[in-house]
């Protein structure tokens, strides 16, 4: 499988995988921000990517700025669906109460994830059948 990808602005660096068989590819930043404590900040790459049909792309923070820094996604994941072609923008939150986190052009700032997707025909019925787990929402394992 392929993954087509533009650049939107020459400047703009290309996602990279940091090693071999890595599911994430980083994405970098093509502009300056600062994110002060409590912000948000969308924060452009400069790339648009074809993902595959039968396919979605998912932005993911980078555990190495949410552990130093911090920094989280607001709507991790982020969901790339295969039919969009715009550029991939990464809505960074600083979670730090105290210090304010600098982004320079060419920084990493998170990851992008490919994987399949099922997109099953929806049918309504009257009733849902019946498993061991039933309606139990949050707490309902016990643990």
């Amino acid at each position: 499988m392929q993954l087509r990808l533009a650049r939107l602005e020459s400047d703009a660096v290309l996602p990279t995988r940091a090693h071999e068989g890595d599911a994430g590819l980083d994405l970098y930043s093509r502009e300056a921000a600062h994110i002060g404590p409590g912000e948000r900040w969308s924060v452009g790459t400069g790339i648009a990517v074809e993902i595959p049909p039968g396919h979605a792309g998912f932005v993911l923070p980078r555990s190495g700025l949410a552990k130093k820094h911090g920094i989280a996604l607001v709507n991790a994941p982020g969901l790339i669906d295969s039919g969009y072609r715009g550029e991939l923008r990464v809505l960074l939150l600083n979670t730090d109460p105290a210090d304010t986190f600098r982004i320079e052009p060419g920084d990493r700032i998170a990851q992008l994830v490919v994987a399949p997707v099922a997109t099953p025909e929806l049918v309504e019925v009257a009733e849902l059948a019946k498993s061991a787990r039933g309606d139990g929402g949050f707490g309902s394992s016990g643990r």
